[in-house]
């Protein structure tokens, strides 16, 4: 099992979050399907995942998507993915 805290912030105001929860083990082959499904959840589009990002998630357990990421322009500055260990 594991948790995913994913936020949507804007200046240093976080206007959407949610706990995305999976009781498989996680792999980093299905991070882009884990943040699909946060995204969908949140209602907002899905960023473009490169390597770097997977290492950061992997070596630092958080990962930043900033408005460079995505294909259309958001309307929020980045988006937060935090490992929630339990």
């Amino acid at each position: 099992m594991f948790r995913i805290w994913a936020k949507v912030i804007k200046g240093e105001k976080i206007l959407k979050q949610i706990t995305y929860e999976r009781d498989d083990k996680f792999t980093y082959s299905q991070f882009f399907e884990y943040l699909s499904d946060i995204c969908e959840e949140l209602d907002i589009s899905t960023p473009i995942v490169l390597k770097t990002h997977i290492f950061n998630y992997a070596k630092f357990r958080t990962v930043k998507f900033t408005a460079r990421d995505f294909t259309e322009t958001p309307e929020f500055d980045k988006l937060v993915l935090d490992n929630i260990t339990v």
